[in-house]
């Protein structure tokens, strides 16, 4: 399966982001994860809703959150977890 283009990226993260309330800008992010599968993408949703979750109790998807799992992905999880989930993206 090829890797989404930036289109096929901004509609995944509508997709996943159904039924969760994102208020962060969504198009830095769709820049940000150039080179990531849907895979990564959807992973990087799930975490995001995690930290909101741990942050406020209220789903509520900020700039912050992406970012917290952007880094725990990224530089946390290492070249395993870029390679498992089919990402070619570098730390920011």
């Amino acid at each position: 399966m090829p890797i989404p283009d930036a289109e096929s990226r901004r509609r995944l993260f509508q997709l996943y982001g159904k039924g969760l309330k994102v208020t962060a800008a969504v198009e830095p992010y769709v820049e940000r994860t150039k080179g990531a599968s849907a895979a990564f993408i959807r992973e990087l949703l799930r975490k995001a809703a995690l930290f909101a979750a741990d942050d406020a109790g209220e789903l509520e998807l900020k700039s912050r959150h992406f970012d917290e799992a952007l880094h725990e992905m990224v530089v946390e999880g290492g070249e395993l977890t870029k390679s498992l989930l089919g990402a070619a993206i570098s730390t920011p």
